[in-house]
């Protein structure tokens, strides 16, 4: 399968890239912090609150009518972005990854964990993965155990079968880091939890925007996402978890539309997946999260994959003629995704995007809420170029052409 060949096309989708920044043409590289939005997505957001801004699943007129089959639908939307069958699991609606990773602590962790159980993650977590579950081993007696890192923060590679065992009760793992673009061996790490009976959830925040994801070949028990680094709005984001595990877990939120009956003495729970979402919903973000499923379905996600992997070689390349950059990262693997961190010889990061900034250059720099991971390199932070569909070798010949420039300026 090739990658995305009529890359102006895709570039025409997107309002942002028509735009400047500092009075320059925009390189955006900034995607691991956020995408940038198509027009089908701006269009779908203003078409609900244009046309039918109504409640939910409450309203007998035709315009909530009309809101509760589009909440509806986008549901559907990320069954089939997933490949989620609907008698084996469930999408539940958060407002992000963050939200969906601490819906699993509190309604699983705390109340199934106990003293001397066993959670084990890894210190290239983003911290939505990981102050969590110092939260759940605190309140619960649990034990924290990291899979060990190499040197440049991949997986050792007898790290998961020495580090899963027995008292292991859940994995919690990135699909892909949000620092190093590294994406760990989750078949391994799956493999190893099965045979001792427990249970993985994934942040796929990084990874679902710019792969595919199928989760029954995955054979996670709970998957979390979230909607603005996969092209669609802020506020959005998905928990995909296995129907029993939910139907065995009690609310994370409490309040109206989670119920089934409400009595003076007690209350029940509406069933799965309403009895995850209290009050009124994020309607116009779930439309949102599915106009961009639906915009990344129809390109096609082997394709974007392929496409930032050209990307990839291109911006290894190119770096390693620079010998003022240090890269953070297995950066030699073939299976890694679009993001790189770096550092200048010398030169403060924050420095670094200051003044990529007025090259038109959006970048992040900092330690990319992964403060155990920037202690490991023995760093306090990077800068980070991230890639996404909409880029191209040019914007990274242009990135590159402003390094050499601001490095002779800095020194």
């Amino acid at each position: 399968m090739t990658g995305i060949k009529d890359i102006s096309a895709i570039r025409s989708d997107f309002p942002a890239l028509a735009g400047t920044m500092r009075g320059k043409s925009l390189v955006y590289f900034d995607n691991g912090a956020t995408s940038l939005k198509p027009q089908s997505v701006v269009d779908a957001l203003n078409g609900y609150y244009r046309e039918y801004s109504a409640n939910i699943h409450r309203g007998v007129y035709e315009m909530s009518e009309r809101a509760t089959a589009a909440y509806d639908r986008a549901r559907e939307s990320l069954y089939r972005l997933l490949n989620v069958s609907e008698d084996q699991g469930e999408i539940i609606f958060t407002r992000g990854t963050t939200e969906a990773t601490n819906l699993v602590a509190y309604a699983w962790a705390m109340n199934t964990l106990k003293e001397g159980d066993e959670i084990v993650t890894t210190a290239m977590e983003h911290h939505s993965n990981f102050v969590p579950w110092q939260e759940v081993a605190r309140r619960t007696g649990a034990v924290l155990r990291f899979l060990p890192l190499t040197p440049d923060g991949a997986l050792a590679e007898k790290g998961i079968t020495e580090t899963i065992g027995p008292r292991t009760r859940l994995v919690a793992i990135t699909a892909m880091s949000n620092v190093t673009g590294y994406i760990p061996p989750l078949s391994d790490i799956v493999r190893a939890a099965r045979e001792h009976g427990a249970l993985v959830l994934v942040d796929a925040a990084q990874y679902a925007s710019h792969h595919p994801v199928d989760v029954q070949e995955l054979d996670c028990d709970f998957l979390a996402f979230s909607g603005h680094k996969m092209c669609g709005p802020t506020g959005i984001g998905a928990l995909y978890a296995r129907r029993e595990l939910l139907e065995s877990m009690e609310p994370f939120h409490f309040g109206g539309d989670m119920i089934r009956e409400v009595k003076l003495d007690h209350s029940t729970w509406a069933n799965v997946p309403e009895k995850f979402e209290a009050g009124t919903p994020n309607i116009a973000g779930a439309i949102g999260i599915a106009a961009a499923a639906d915009y990344l379905m129809e390109i096609g996600l082997d394709r974007v994959a392929r496409h930032e992997q050209e990307l990839n070689r291109h911006m290894r390349s190119a770096l390693a003629d620079l010998d003022f950059v240090t890269i953070y990262g297995p950066v030699e693997q073939v299976e890694r995704g679009g993001i790189f961190s770096f550092n200048l010889d010398g030169v403060h990061p924050h420095d670094v995007g200051s003044l990529l900034d007025q090259q038109g250059i959006a970048v992040r720099t900092g330690f990319h809420c992964a403060q155990p991971l920037m202690a490991h390199f023995g760093i306090e932070g990077t800068v980070r170029a991230s890639f996404y569909l909409y880029n191209t070798t040019a914007e990274v010949d242009q990135f590159i052409e402003a390094l050499h420039r601001l490095y002779r300026i800095l020194q």
